[in-house]
């Protein structure tokens, strides 16, 4: 058993590394058509673009890791089966529950490399990519958005209206609240520094604003200097320029529970997060969903036609996954059932049928 899982493994691993060499390359071909123009602007060699692209490699492979995997399993046991493997190691007593599972079991630890480079390997390289290409022509780097951005903070509204490099800020307004309808106070200063707990801002005017009746009283007052500990740090001010898609699990999660702390919208953070939470889930359903289509055509001249149908039913589901993920943001629906509900259904479908083909 343990020699006939090793070779099912070595199988499905080689297959699974040439289709991730194949559309890892396919796709890193067209993002090096889309460096061609830029070759030769200032000092943008060929070389720099080669190095550039092979720096966002991780990153590609791991948008890709689901169909990578989905196909290398599909392949392998295709190939078995067309050299009718799959039936002398039937004939040996093990049971096409037992191949799902070490098929499985190589593809779960596949996913997990996979996720490991994403989350880990997979930023970083592309910061640095994103930073190597604009030195090699000649712009200027920044570390963190020059835009500026609103932050609620508990009792307290910030806006800053330059975020230099995630320490310095131009132009900061600090609005108090003594309830969500009440202002306390509002505080300006054209300068401020931020260390990752404490915004310090210097020279500032504030204006107290004492509220009784149906009258506002406003006192001003020139301040040397007003500190303020907030909650956010200089990771969370980095994701704000950042996409949902572009942040590993933790730092959603961090965004997720910042923002429901605040009582404010995190609805797009929480789908890309229950979608990668759901992902390995999806990936050993569509696996369990397609692997029938290969055993039950170990006596049939389709195999390949089979094996195709298997593997355009697994993508369908997989686009069908994502589409209603944007259906989840655009009805307001429960974001994690909407993540989880239609994997775990098609899983047992597949489940069922798998046990179908087995008892043959």
């Amino acid at each position: 058993m343990k020699i006939l899982d090793r070779y099912i493994a070595k199988t499905l691993f080689k297959y699974s590394l040439s289709v991730m060499s194949i559309l890892v390359g396919v796709f890193a071909f067209f993002k090096f058509l889309e460096e061609v123009d830029d070759i030769g602007r200032a000092g943008y060699t060929l070389i720099d673009a080669l190095i550039y692209i092979g720096l966002t490699l991780p990153s590609i492979a791991y948008l890709l890791f689901s169909l990578i995997i989905l196909l290398g399993v599909i392949l392998s046991l295709g190939s078995l089966a067309a050299n009718s493997e799959l039936v002398v190691m039937r004939s040996t007593g093990l049971s096409i529950i037992d191949m799902t599972k070490s098929a499985l079991k190589i593809s779960l630890v596949f996913a997990l490399v996979m996720i490991l480079i994403g989350e880990f390997l997979a930023p970083i390289a592309s910061n640095y990519a994103k930073k190597y290409r604009a030195e090699a022509m000649g712009q200027k780097i920044v570390d963190v958005n020059q835009q500026g951005f609103w932050i609620k903070d508990g009792q307290h509204i910030i806006h800053v209206d330059k975020n230099i490099n995630g320490n310095q800020f131009k132009d900061v307004t600090l609005i108090k609240l003594k309830s969500s309808k009440n202002l306390d106070s509002v505080t300006h200063s054209q300068q401020a520094s931020f260390d990752g707990k404490v915004v310090d801002m210097r020279a500032s005017k504030s204006y107290q604003i004492d509220q009784s009746g149906q009258f506002s009283i406003v006192d001003k007052q020139e301040l040397p200097q007003l500190s303020t500990q907030v909650a956010f740090d200089q990771e969370f001010l980095k994701s704000l320029k950042k996409e949902p898609k572009e942040l590993s699990t933790w730092q959603l999660f961090k965004q997720i529970s910042y923002l429901a702390s605040n009582q404010l919208s995190a609805d797009s953070y929480e789908v890309e997060l229950y979608n990668r939470l759901a992902k390995p889930v999806t990936l050993v359903a569509m696996i369990v969903l397609s692997i029938p289509f290969v055993f039950g055509s170990l006596r049939d001249a389709s195999l390949g036609k089979k094996i195709f149908l298997g593997v355009v039913i697994s993508l369908f589901f997989q686009l069908a996954a994502n589409i209603g993920a944007q259906f989840s943001l655009l009805y307001n629906l429960n974001h994690f059932l909407v993540a989880f509900t239609p994997t775990l259904i098609v899983f047992a479908f597949a489940l069922i049928n798998l046990k179908r083909i087995s008892a043959r």
